[in-house]
């Protein structure tokens, strides 16, 4: 049965690589096309269509780029679609989604200090949101706030505001800036499948047809990739963020995940700007430090998660099955002897003022929530505690957290 358990984390590990590897050609391929894109110069005996053109080096040669802002007269025979670096992203992703926060909800996703939940109402809530948030956002690009492009990005930017506010009331803090990460890139991808590969087909299907394409798929497309590249930084910032406890773990990880939007804004601004013109405006800096400061302040502001509310708290049916299970005292006291240190919601090691991830290991319902993951760090690895940590963890102590898991498992 443990097996099964360390191939399920290698399973996680291997999607999560696969997500890294698509999210970098993604991310790479947008940059590098909005960059061209400014970069367009004029230049004399341009064939007809022509809007701009480019030359780079690169690789030890020349490349000399021309965009056509409709189609060429004729239809190229190699054509290159740029499309599965989004769409597997994506999937990758959403696998990953539900590897950790559906199959692992009741440690990672449902936070019962914050609302009462059963697992499939949380996975309803989950899925359903990065749903809704596409047709909500799609509905306006296609009324008439798609003709007035800022006003659509603040709009877009009180939604996503609203969500991480949503979010933060139901889940784990976690838990809570994913989503709002999956939620803006299911937006992402959304743009790719639904508008932007659908539009360049009807370009492609008039141009083999003969027929003069419309202009007007083009500028959609352009509108749906320029969105995408301005929410770019901060699904990288929010996918990254689990592994930083003091971005999530406040109660105030819902108004730094909207700060994080507008550093977006403002990185980007710099960069399309120093495409476009050969320099960028540097105010733009100024303002993302401040931003930064703000929230590097707002993640010192603990939330009500004290040690006294944890531990008045009832057990729920999940944590219930670990703390009731037999061998759970001795593995208890292995686990406040060797990791309560680190793992607590004030730390008393030097110089750490969040607990790893997160995680906090001080009472019973906290251990026994944690009962998987403990296993895998402590049990079945020697991962932790870090080595120059604390000197007690014996095998003999690895060997009760096992066989306490695997008494609560059933075998």
């Amino acid at each position: 049965m443990y097996d099964f358990a360390i191939i399920w984390d290698w399973i996680a590990f291997a999607v999560r690589w696969l997500h890294v590897i698509t999210a970098m050609a993604w991310i790479g391929a947008s940059f590098f096309f909005i960059a061209l894109d400014l970069g367009l110069r004029k230049a004399a005996n341009m064939p007809e269509g022509v809007f701009g053109e480019e030359w780079q080096v690169h690789g030890g040669g020349f490349y000399h780029i021309q965009k056509y802002l409709v189609a060429p007269e004729n239809m190229p025979e190699h054509l290159i679609w740029h499309k599965w670096q989004s769409y597997i992203t994506w999937v990758s992703g959403a696998a990953l989604l539900m590897i950790v926060y559906w199959v692992g909800g009741e440690i990672f996703l449902l936070d019962p200090t914050k609302a009462e939940l059963s697992l499939w109402q949380g996975i309803l809530i989950s899925g359903g949101s990065l749903t809704i948030g596409w047709l909500a956002y799609d509905a306006m690009c296609k009324s008439k706030l798609g003709e007035h492009s800022t006003l659509l990005m603040l709009l877009l930017f009180v939604l996503l505001v609203a969500m991480a506010w949503g979010y933060n009331q139901i889940f784990t803090g976690r838990a809570a800036l994913l989503h709002l990460g999956a939620f803006t890139a299911s937006i992402m991808t959304g743009n790719v499948f639904f508008q932007i590969m659908p539009n360049q087909r009807i370009v492609v299907a008039d141009l083999k047809a003969g027929r003069k394409p419309d202009a007007k798929y083009g500028k959609i497309a352009k509108l749906r990739s320029t969105h995408n590249n301005y929410l770019t930084l901060p699904v990288v910032f929010l996918m990254l963020s689990n592994h930083y406890p003091l971005a999530f773990g406040t109660q105030y990880a819902w108004i730094i995940a909207s700060l994080i939007f507008l550093t977006g804004v403002t990185i980007r601004h710099y960069f399309n700007t120093m495409h476009a013109t050969g320099k960028g405006p540097h105010w733009t800096w100024a303002v993302t430090v401040i931003l930064m400061i703000i929230i590097a302040w707002l993640s010192t502001v603990r939330g009500p998660d004290s040690y006294e509310i944890a531990q008045s708290r009832e057990l729920t049916a999940y944590e219930a099955k670990f703390a009731s299970a037999s061998g759970f005292e001795e593995a208890y006291d292995v686990v406040l002897g060797n990791c309560s240190m680190c793992h607590a919601r004030e730390p008393a090691w030097e110089g750490m003022y969040q607990a790893p991830k997160g995680v906090y290991l001080e009472t019973e319902s906290d251990v026994a929530r944690h009962a998987e993951q403990i296993l895998l760090h402590a049990g079945l690895s020697n991962a932790m505690p870090p080595p120059n940590a604390i000197a007690t963890m014996t095998p003999e102590n690895r060997g009760k957290i096992v066989a306490w898991v695997q008494g609560a498992r059933g075998g």
